[in-house]
């Protein structure tokens, strides 16, 4: 796991951007796994501005979503293919359809989330996917105690990441007790991890995915798992590192030319 800390979350989206559009100069119908709420917001916004610049195409590329709200309308504002067509989607090219998440309207979720993992395995599997961290630790919706091999599934939100997503909706009752959601194994197939974590609400799950242990009491840990996984981080959110510094060094060390 490679942990890189900058002073500001702006430099995040960089990294990120840097790290996307390098997969694309290689493999232009490269699969990118997205993920929605506050911290992916300026990756999105970088890739935004460059696919406007000129300087990187989606044209041939697909997504595949991290999860989705169950029983939302399709209409809903929230609902995360909503978001992800508003906030990154509709402002760059995508090819039309180029973009699926689970269906969370489905009368048989069971069979959805199979369906999913399925179209996942087909299309090659992701190449490239961007991660939020929930406080507790949550990485997608795989809340504490999920299993660390878990696959495409439904689950139900604990009423402390309910509580976080409050600021999205209008009445603050409105959040959604179930979703679908990637495993955990799911997420580990990927082939680089790109987690972004901004803020020192976010600094004690940051400690726990870095440095503490491999636990399902901090889901967010199986990154250490991972062979190409990269945890990009501001003051804030990298604040309760114990080797904040050695990370510092060790990146501040390394040549460009290898990138994330």
């Amino acid at each position: 796991m490679e942990v890189v800390i900058v002073p500001e979350a702006r430099a995040i989206g960089g990294l990120a951007a840097d790290a996307v559009e390098a997969l694309l100069a290689r493999r232009p119908d490269a699969v990118l796994g997205l993920a929605t709420g506050s911290s992916p917001l300026v990756v999105y916004a970088e890739l935004i501005r460059r696919c406007r610049a000129g300087d990187l195409s989606f044209a041939r590329a697909r997504g595949f979503l991290l999860d989705e709200y169950v029983g939302l309308p399709a209409e809903h504002p929230q609902r995360y293919r909503s978001v992800i067509r508003r906030e990154l989607e509709d402002q760059v090219d995508f090819a039309p359809d180029a973009i699926v998440g689970p269906d969370g309207l489905a009368d048989d979720p069971v069979a959805v989330c199979a369906a999913y993992e399925r179209s996942i395995t087909d299309a090659g599997g992701v190449d490239l996917q961007l991660l939020g961290l929930g406080t507790d630790g949550h990485l997608a919706f795989n809340e504490p105690g999920s299993s660390l091999n878990s696959r495409t599934r439904i689950k139900t939100l604990t009423q402390r990441t309910r509580s976080d997503n409050e600021r999205f909706f209008d009445p603050p009752e409105q959040v959604p007790r179930h979703v679908l959601t990637q495993g955990l194994g799911t997420i580990l197939d990927a082939r680089h991890l790109v987690l972004v974590a901004t803020g020192p609400a976010k600094a004690r799950a940051v400690q726990a995915l870095v440095e503490g242990p491999l636990s399902a009491f901090c889901p967010a840990s199986v990154l250490q798992l991972h062979p190409h996984a990269t945890v990009l981080l501001e003051d804030g959110s990298a604040s309760e590192l114990q080797l904040g510094d050695y990370y510092r060094e060790t990146y501040a060390g390394k040549p460009r030319w290898q990138g994330l």
